[in-house]
This record gives structure tokens, sequence and C-alpha cells, in this order.
């Protein structure tokens, strides 16, 4: 008794908990699917990798059916047999996921080349209204109220800097505490250290930070220092996503062998029919 009950009991657990995780996926997929935006490249391509990231919830769901059936004595008293379904739905998932495979790559490129488009085609227009303001600063300039004006601002800035730098200068702990700081930003401890040796250092600093060509190449610099670091970025991310093409390719396989071997065995497909209609002469 307790050797026939104990292959139905654990058979059973297996078929539960294998419809389960099929079911799991299921529901998973049609929460995935909505708002459904086909046209979406970006929805695409979220959508194909959170359904390969899940793949293997079926997977395991199909293979402990299959080992469920493999565990049962042969006696006819089943009131459900779930091979046939199994072995249907294993092929088309993959099927499914032998077709999202290719198309992950394909949107996963399109998506970065328009990207990196995008990027450049920014980067680009930036660093052409920069170049556009210098040159309309350096226009008024020319202006001797203009010039005049900067001159005070000038004056005003390096009354005002070299008195916090004379602080710091003259006090030993608060200098090597500014050195330390990680909020003051690097420019300025380059300034406090070379002012330090060099008072001439802040007529230098002034000149840079108030003049229109100087001022628009730094943002130039940093312009193309932030594209570079997006496309780094894009490449990166895209890269990455050959990790989902190939776990989609994977399991397609794993499935196709489950699904195509159960229903040949099975005598669904051609193969199995003609085996099955053999008999012994």
């Amino acid at each position: 008794m307790v050797n026939r009950l104990t292959p139905a009991n654990t058979s059973l657990a297996l078929k539960t908990v294998g419809l389960i995780c099929i079911l799991s996926f299921v529901v998973d997929f049609l929460f995935l699917i909505f708002p459904f935006q086909p046209t979406d490249r970006l929805w695409l391509i979220n959508l194909f990798r959170n359904l390969v990231d899940r793949g293997i919830v079926p997977l395991v769901g199909v293979g402990l059916i299959v080992a469920a059936y493999g565990i049962e004595s042969n006696d006819s008293s089943r009131s459900l047999d779930l091979r046939l379904p199994t072995f249907i739905l294993s092929s088309l998932l993959g099927l499914l996921f032998f077709v999202i495979g290719p198309l992950h790559a394909i949107n996963v490129n399109q998506y970065k080349v328009q990207t990196l488009d995008r990027y450049n085609r920014e980067a680009n227009e930036l660093e052409t209204q920069v170049k556009a303001q210098a040159a309309q600063v350096q226009t008024q300039l020319n202006n001797q109220q203009v010039k005049d004006a900067l001159e005070k601002q000038k004056a005003a800035l390096k009354e005002q800097l070299a008195g916090q730098l004379n602080e710091l200068v003259k006090d030993e702990q608060k200098y090597n505490e500014a050195i330390k700081n990680p909020l003051i930003p690097a420019p300025q401890k380059d300034l406090l250290q070379k002012y330090k040796t060099n008072p001439k250092a802040l007529d230098e600093f002034i000149a840079n930070q108030t003049d229109p060509q100087q001022i628009a190449t730094q943002r130039a610099t940093q312009i193309r220092d932030q594209k570079e670091q997006r496309l780094k970025k894009t490449e990166e991310d895209a890269l990455k996503e050959v990790r989902v093409t190939l776990s989609s390719f994977l399991l397609s396989i794993a499935f196709v062998i489950i699904g195509w071997t159960g229903l040949r065995n099975s005598g669904v497909l051609q193969g199995g029919a003609s085996k099955r209609k053999a008999p012994a002469r």
C-alpha cells in the first residue's frame, strides 16, 4: 500500500507544482503585454527581456509534469492526462522563444542606432549654441560700456575671492580642511593651492572664468565628455542584451526537445504515428 501511494503522491505534487509554474508564467505574460504598445521599440525590448528572464519558470513546470508521469505506475486509472497538452505547450513556447531571440537582437540594434544618433545630434546642437552665444558675447564686449561693466565685475570678484583665499592661506588648519573637503570642487582646490605660492594665479583664474572663448571651450569639452559617456553606456547596455538573445535560444532548444520528443513518442507527429501503425506481422 505504501509503495503504491508514494509514487502517486509524488506524481500529484510534481503535477501541481508544474501547473502552478506554467500558470504563473501565463499570468506574468498577460500583465506584461498591457498596455499593448507593439510599435514602441523600447516596450518590445523590455517585454522580450522580461519574458526570457521568466522563461525558466514554465520550463521547470513542463519538466515537473513530464517527470510526474515518468514515475507513475502504468495503470489506466488516470482521470486527466496532461502529457499531450504539456508537449504541445512546450513546442509552442519553443517556437515563441525561437522568434524572440532574433527579434530582440534587431530591436536592440535599431534602438541603439537611434539613441546614438540622437545623442550625437543633441551634442552638436548644444555645441553650436555655445559657439553662437560666445560669439554674441564677444560682439557685445566691443561696446565700451559693456567692457567697463565687465571690468568692474572682475574687480569685485577678485576682491571677494582674494579675501576668502587669504583667510584660508593664513590659517593652516582651515587650509588643510578645505583641501580635504570633498564638497569643494577640484578647480577651486587647485586655485587655492596655486594661490598659496603665487597670488597672481587669482588673476589668471578670473580671466579664464570671464573670457567668452575660454568659457565656450570649457563648455564644449563638457558637452563632448558627456556625449562620450552616454555613447559608451548605450553601447554597454546593448552588449548586455546579447544575454537575452542567447538565453532565448537556449530556452527554445529545451522546450522544443521536450515538446517534439513527447509528441513523437505519443504518436502525434508523423514519425511517431508511422511507428504506431506498423504492427508486428
